[in-house]
């Protein structure tokens, strides 16, 4: 499984506020359904998946910020695929927080 963070950044818009591009890329992962597992950040989404499938969805959050009337968008992509064992953004996080038990003693 693949973790993949993104940034999608509308540009030439009519405001610098930019929630209803980000609440419509939400209801882009909410119809995803149960294939993914996303989380929102202040900065960012993340969203774990198959790869091919978090691919399909980048780019159709890429091309969400089009279709509300957005003159230009970059995108930023991370992409985390670790074959080596199963992987997923709890178990990252679980990872940090044993440790940081270990370091607190």
């Amino acid at each position: 499984m693949a973790i993949v963070e993104v940034t999608v950044i509308p540009i030439g818009t009519e405001t610098t506020s930019l929630s209803r591009y980000v609440a419509e890329m939400q209801v882009i992962l909410e119809e995803a359904g149960e294939s993914i597992h996303f989380q929102l950040t202040p900065m960012s989404t993340v969203i774990e998946g198959e790869l091919a499938v978090l691919l399909d969805i980048v780019r159709r959050l890429h091309e969400s910020p089009f279709a509300q009337g957005a003159s230009r968008v970059c995108t930023n992509l991370k992409i985390d695929d670790r074959r080596d064992r199963p992987a997923s953004m709890e178990q990252k996080m679980n990872a940090v927080a044993e440790r940081l038990r270990e370091l607190r003693g």
